[in-house]
């Protein structure tokens, strides 16, 4: 059965930025696969998470979505912490960014998605 868990917080320390799980007591299944995908419908990027027999799944909900942009604008390396643990999700930033790229005037994500993400990474998007 896939695993999702949700990020509610994120905090900027140093070099790092750290998300934080909704339900701190959760321990994250599997190792950072390095892969970053959309659920427009949701409004979410999702990272993904390699199991023995499939993928768990890491969603970053819009409200998130502003310190991502931060955090990737000053490379932060991006940590995800729990009460029992912390991993580093490994090409965070290059999935994002080739993400973004590739939603910026696609309305195959759904209008409300596309413009969310141009709002967002709106200084991203400019220096490109």
């Amino acid at each position: 059965m896939r695993k999702t868990y949700t990020i509610s917080s994120s905090t900027l320390e140093n070099t790092h930025i750290n998300f934080l799980l909704e339900n701190q007591e959760e321990n994250v299944m599997g190792t950072p696969s390095g892969k970053l995908i959309t659920d427009s419908d949701a409004m979410t990027f999702v990272y993904m998470m390699d199991e023995e027999e499939g993928y768990s799944y890491v969603e970053f909900p819009q409200a998130i979505w502003p310190n991502l942009a931060a955090a990737m604008q000053v490379n932060a390396v991006p940590v995800l912490k729990w009460d029992a643990g912390k991993v580093e999700l490994v090409h965070l930033w290059d999935e994002l960014r080739s993400l973004i790229y590739n939603i910026e005037g696609n309305s195959n994500y759904g209008e409300a998605f596309t413009t969310a993400v141009e709002e967002v990474f709106a200084q991203l998007l400019s220096e490109a």
